[in-house]
C-alpha cells in the first residue's frame, strides 16, 4: 500500500497556512481534478479524493491540531489503519458521496449554483462534460463522540471494548423515510417527479444552463403525503445500541479512532454519521510513559547500591528481577530492552528505563550511627574529585531528557 502524502503537500500549502489559504488551495485542486472535468480519468479522481481528505482534516481546527501532533496515525475520518466495525482510525478512503455531501457549499461558491455538491451540477453545462442528471445530495447523520479510558496494559496489547451508545437510528416502521409504512408519498409539485430543476446561472465560465437536484424532494421526485406516527415523520428514533470495537496496541492519550457509520442516522434516510472514540490514558501508579518507553524510579538502600544485589521492578505485564552491580551510583539509568510499549502500526517496541536513586536514612539508632562513623574516613568511602564530577554529570543527564545517558 502506497504511503500517504503529507496533507499540506497535497494542497500545496505551508504548515502555518491560514484557514482561507487552505480553502483557496482546495478550491483550486477541486477545479483541477473534478471528475466532471476529467471524465474516466482514475488518476484525477484519486487526486480529487486525496485533496478532499486533506481539506477535511486541515479545515477543522481540532482535526488539524491532532494531525500536526500525530500525523497519519490517528484522527477522525482518515489517519492510518482500519478498526473493527467498518471503522478506521483515519484510513481515509472518502467516497464521492461523502465529499459532495460534506463540501458541497464550496462547489456552490465556486460555480454559482445553489446545489450542495451534486457531482454533476457544479460543472453543469461545462462543455457537456456532465452528460446526465445531477446526483442528489446525500443526507448524513451527525457524528457522536465518546471518551474511552485505557490502561498501559490495554496500550501494550490492544483491547476489545463494548459500549452502550444512545443514538438516533432509522425508524423500523417506515424504514427511515418518515412516511407512513414507508409508502405514503406523492409526486413532488416543484419538479413534477423528475427529481431536478433547471435554470441559468452565471458562473466563472459565463452563463450556463444548470440542472440542480430539487430542494423539495432531494432528487427523489416524491414527497411525504402522510407522516409515520412512530417517528413523527422524522425517520429516526432514539435507541441504545451496543457497539463493539478494537482499540489497537500503541494508542496514545488524545488519539481519536473513527468507526464509520456508527453515528446518528439522518432524518429521512441517508448515510449514518460516524462514532469518534477519544482515547484517554489512565495514569499508572508506578510507571511513567515517555512515548514508547516507560520510566520507573527505583529507590535502593545504601548497602545494595554499594555491595550489589538484586531488585524487583514493575513492568506492564508483571514484575521483573533486576541485577544491581556493586557500586551502582544514584543517577544511573538501567535499561530493560523491549519492556516498553509498542509503536502503533509498527513492529517497534520501546524499553523500560530504570532511574536509580539511593535512599539516605533519616532516623538512625546509636549503633547505626556508630557503624557509619567508623566508615567515615575510609579511603573508599570518601568520594574523590573525579568521582564527584562523574556523578554530577549523570545527575545532569537525568534532568535533560534529550541528552539522558542510558546504560
Amino acid at each position: 500500500m502506497a504511503e500517504k502524502r503529507d496533507y499540506y503537500e497535497v494542497l500545496g500549502v505551508s504548515k502555518d497556512a491560514t484557514a482561507d489559504e487552505i480553502k483557496k488551495a482546495y478550491r483550486k485542486k477541486a477545479v483541477q481534478y473534478h471528475p466532471d472535468r476529467n471524465p474516466d480519468n482514475k488518476e484525477a479522481e484519486e487526486k480529487f479524493k486525496e485533496a478532499a481528505e486533506a481539506y477535511d482534516v486541515l479545515s477543522d481546527a481540532d482535526k488539524r491540531a491532532k494531525y500536526d501532533r500525530f500525523g497519519h496515525s490517528m484522527g477522525p475520518q482518515g489517519f492510518g489503519g482500519g478498526a473493527g466495525g467498518g471503522g478506521g482510525y483515519y484510513s481515509g478512503g472518502m467516497s464521492m458521496e461523502d465529499i459532495f455531501a460534506n463540501f458541497g457549499d464550496i462547489f456552490g461558491d465556486m460555480f454559482g449554483g445553489g446545489g450542495r455538491g451534486h457531482y454533476g451540477d457544479a460543472f453543469g453545462g461545462f462543455g457537456g462534460a456532465t452528460g446526465g442528471a445531477p446526483r442528489k445530495h446525500v443526507n448524513k447523520g451527525t457524528d457522536l463522540r465518546v471518551t474511552v479510558k485505557v490502561t498501559l496494559k490495554d496500550v501494550m496489547n490492544g483491547v476489545e471494548k463494548k459500549l452502550k451508545i444512545p443514538k438516533f437510528v432509522a425508524c423500523e416502521h417506515c424504514k427511515g423515510t418518515g412516511a407512513k409504512d414507508g409508502t405514503a408519498f406523492k409526486t413532488c409539485d416543484r419538479c413534477h417527479g423528475t427529481g431536478y430543476v433547471t435554470g441559468v446561472q452565471q458562473t466563472m465560465f459565463g452563463p450556463q444552463q444548470t440542472r440542480h437536484v430539487c430542494p423539495d424532494c432531494n432528487g427523489e421526485g416524491k414527497v411525504i403525503s402522510e407522516s409515520c406516527t412512530y417517528c413523527g415523520g422524522t425517520g429516526v428514533n432514539k435507541k441504545d445500541e451496543i457497539v463493539s470495537f478494537k482499540i489497537p496496541a500503541g494508542v496514545e492519550d488524545g488519539m481519536v479512532l473513527t468507526l464509520r457509520g456508527q453515528g446518528n442516522a439522518p432524518r429521512h434516510g441517508g448515510v449514518n454519521g460516524d462514532l469518534l472514540i477519544v482515547i484517554q490514558e489512565e495514569k499508572n501508579a508506578e510507571l511513567i510513559r515517555d512515548g514508547v518507553d516507560l520510566i520507573y524510579n527505583l529507590m535502593l538502600d545504601f548497602p545494595t547500591a554499594a555491595l550489589g544485589g538484586s531488585a524487583e521492578v514493575p513492568t506492564v505485564e508483571g514484575r521483573a528481577r533486576l541485577k544491581i552491580q556493586p557500586g551502582t551510583q544514584p543517577g544511573k539509568v538501567l535499561r530493560l530492552r523491549g519492556k516498553g510499549l509498542p509503536k502503533m502500526n509498527s513492529s517497534v517496541k520501546g524499553d523500560l528505563l530504570i532511574n536509580v536513586m539511593v535512599y539516605v536514612p533519616e532516623n538512625l539508632t546509636d549503633a547505626e550511627k556508630g557503624a557509619i562513623e567508623s566508615l567515615k574516613d575510609q579511603p573508599n568511602i570518601v568520594p574523590t574529585e573525579s568521582t564527584a564530577k562523574r556523578i554530577f554529570s549523570r545527575l545532569r543527564h537525568i534532568f535533560n531528557k534529550e541528552n539522558r545517558g542510558v546504560e
